[in-house]
């Protein structure tokens, strides 16, 4: 077996494959750029080479940085992980010629698979179904409108080295394709340099599946399976899982099949997945091939029992597959949630800044972390936002949920935005518990963006409940405290004013009176208002997860202390109370109340990012839906339009600025 193994990559993945690596007994590598000095993957790998700058195309793309890394270092092989040169034919060409072993399939097959024109035309070679659309390259704006008039509306144009759901848009007209073909394209020079465009029939209410290959070079090419990948944004996967509630065994197999037939075609070596999309009767068309391991393969290994890295290892290294096809069951079922830094409420803006507290839920054999970051961590501008992919497993689909909504419960980030409270509203929507997915499931359900209101509604009792709980359990102790100091000694009410914040409505007052149990200050009864429960916990006052029952029933509550009041998070939800005696709720009713600053005028960066271009200069009229600007923040363009009529009186910033969150742009008069 190999003795040392270079890691091509960074983040969860990095870390993924080196926990793989140390179970093997592999010695490891590391590579990082100037941003990852400091980062998890870096400090689990038993060496590290620094290969430049914080910017991937000059670090982490660098061919030569890294082919010299593993000569530096005696690395054997290389594991690519996902993005950056994982799919790069010229990659694994210059490792061969350089005698380092490549752990996935070869430069052939990469670039058979990687350009998804050149794909579509093996797929129907190999006799994998297909969707309907132009398979050649797209010239310019008039030859989109052209061909997407004659596949008929709606198309997707798509980048055809692209992948992760850049340089792709939906268009329903001519005039969303003009727009479209140029954002599109633009995006795919930055992401990938190939601009290169084709356009196909996009399938209305579609299912996004996956089918996870595996062949080694002894003429063994597997199926393990299928990935259910319906859930997205922006065609970017939020939740996967595995198996998919929609398919049956007769359409599992005829997908498992072309999958493979498509693999040998390419005489396809390594871990790979052939994705297809699949309509409301089941009829499935191929999409592409990644040609490397896949984000959401945990699903996979937990359903399967199987170690995909370990298998792309030992199958570089030339060893068969230790199994057939009929030893290839589904256990259980399993999810993955990705937690991304970034803002829902601002529809979905990147997050970047360090991670002030970072706690992940405790790992188990119904829960797995995937990450690479740790506290005191930096989120970089310079790559995915990725903060970590949460899977959860149980005997069903109903049990992976149930573990799913405990598990984000108990994952506590601060120091950046991060979409936790999206996710478990996602959970909870009854859509996704009743398994009726399609790639537009978020469009449908979120047609106004993220908000407060598309959490699940939620009886505020037990987190009013354990504000007053934790409250008058500090004042009890800051009591034991003072009453040991002559004339201090002080009584602690046992009727508390809850105050919960409106966040532009009226603040709720409820009225609650705390009764400590014998068995510590965590447990006891609570009145709320009219309705009494009884809550059990074994919190201290250093945890910042308060977990026990609330009325029997489990429940697990983020406690923060702010300033005078809590913040409560639970089940997506985030509750800003005060807990006050009843004379300093009928002071705190008489404080003004500021409002918030007029921010109309301004037009402010959402995200942190650069300054593509301005479509305007001062002293232009300017109206309601007109182009302002363009951002772009992890490689991904944002349009920014005027919300209302008006006139530039001052532009703040030039193109090709580095941006902050909420920095001003222009000013309008």
């Amino acid at each position: 077996m190999f003795k040392k193994i270079l890691i091509a990559n960074r983040g969860e993945i990095a870390c993924r494959v080196i926990k793989t690596c140390r179970k093997m007994g592999i010695k490891t590598v590391a590579v990082y750029s100037d941003a990852d000095r400091s980062a998890l993957h870096v400090e689990m790998a038993d060496e590290a080479v620094h290969i430049g700058e914080s910017p991937s195309a000059k670090s982490y793309l660098l061919i030569d940085r890294i082919v010299q890394a593993c000569k530096d270092t005696g690395a054997e092989a290389v594991h690519p992980g996902y993005g950056f040169l994982s799919e790069n034919k010229a990659f694994q060409t210059a490792l061969a010629k350089a005698k380092i072993t490549f752990i996935g399939p070869d430069a052939p097959a990469i670039e058979a698979m990687g350009d998804k024109i050149e794909s579509k035309k093996l797929a129907n070679k190999a006799k994998v179904s297909t969707v309907p659309g132009f398979m050649g390259e797209i010239k310019d704006v008039a030859h989109a409108k052209k061909i997407a008039k004659e596949v008929g509306y709606p198309v997707m144009m798509k980048a055809s080295a692209g992948g992760g759901g850049k340089g792709m848009r939906i268009a329903r007209n001519e005039s969303e394709v003009e727009e479209g073909f140029l954002r599109s394209q633009s995006e795919a020079k930055s992401s990938f340099g190939d601009d290169r465009m084709f356009i196909e029939k996009y399938i209305e209410q579609p299912r996004h599946i996956e089918i996870q290959v595996i062949a080694d070079r002894h003429g063994n090419t597997l199926y393990l399976n299928e990935r259910e990948c319906s859930i997205q944004r922006r065609h970017q996967k939020v939740i996967e899982e595995a198996p998919s509630p929609f398919l049956d065994e007769k359409t599992r197999k005829a997908m498992g099949e072309q999958a493979v037939a498509l693999a040998k075609a390419v005489k396809y070596v390594s871990a790979g997945t052939v994705e297809f999309i699949v309509d409301t009767k089941r009829n499935f068309y191929f999409l592409e091939m990644n040609t490397r391991l896949q984000v959401e393969h945990p699903v996979t290994e937990l359903i399967t029992g199987l170690d995909l890295v370990e298998l792309m290892i030992r199958i570089a290294y030339g060893e068969k597959l230790p199994f057939k096809q009929k030893d290839v069951k589904i256990n259980g079922w399993a999810m993955e949630a990705r937690v991304y830094a970034e803002d829902p409420y601002r529809n979905f803006l990147p997050s970047t800044g360090r991670l002030v507290r970072y706690l992940p839920p405790e790992e188990s054999k119904t829960v797995r972390v995937d990450t690479g970051v740790q506290e005191g961590g930096e989120i970089s501008v310079f790559y995915d936002p990725m903060i970590a992919k949460l899977c959860t497993y149980g005997k069903d689909r109903k049990t992976a949920i149930a573990h799913m909504r405990d598990a984000l419960d108990a994952y506590y980030i601060r120091g950046v935005s991060h979409n936790i409270p999206f996710l478990a509203s996602v959970m909870g929507k009854k859509k996704f518990e009743d398994g009726k997915l399609s790639t537009n499931f978020i469009a449908e359900e979120y047609p106004d963006g993220f908000s407060d209101k598309d959490l699940p509604a939620k009886d505020p009792v037990p987190l009013v409940a354990v504000a007053a709980l934790v409250h008058s359990a500090r004042m009890h102790r800051a009591a034991a405290i003072t009453g040991q100091i002559p004339g201090h000694g002080r009584k602690v009410p046992d009727a508390w004013v809850v105050v919960v914040s409106g966040h532009g409505s009226d603040d709720v007052e409820h009225k609650v009176a705390v009764t400590h149990g014998d068995d510590g200050f965590a447990s006891g009864r609570v009145k709320v208002g009219k309705a009494t429960v009884q809550v059990a916990s074994d919190w201290t006052f250093t945890d910042t997860l308060f977990v026990g029952e609330i009325g029997g029933a489990p429940v697990t509550v983020q406690v923060e202390r702010r300033g005078v009041g809590y913040r409560l998070s639970h089940a997506g939800a985030q509750l800003d109370v005060m807990v006050l005696t009843a004379r300093e709720a009928e002071l705190a009713r008489l404080m003004p109340h500021k409002p918030p600053p007029d921010l109309s005028k301004y037009l402010l960066s959402p995200m942190p990012g650069l300054l593509v271009s301005l479509a305007v200069k001062e002293g232009q009229d300017v109206k309601a839906g007109e182009t302002l600007a363009v951002v772009e923040a992890m490689k991904m363009e944002n349009v920014l339009k005027a919300e209302r009529d008006g006139v530039v009186k001052k532009i703040h910033e030039a193109p090709g600025a580095s941006l902050a969150v909420d920095q001003m742009i222009l000013e309008f008069g």
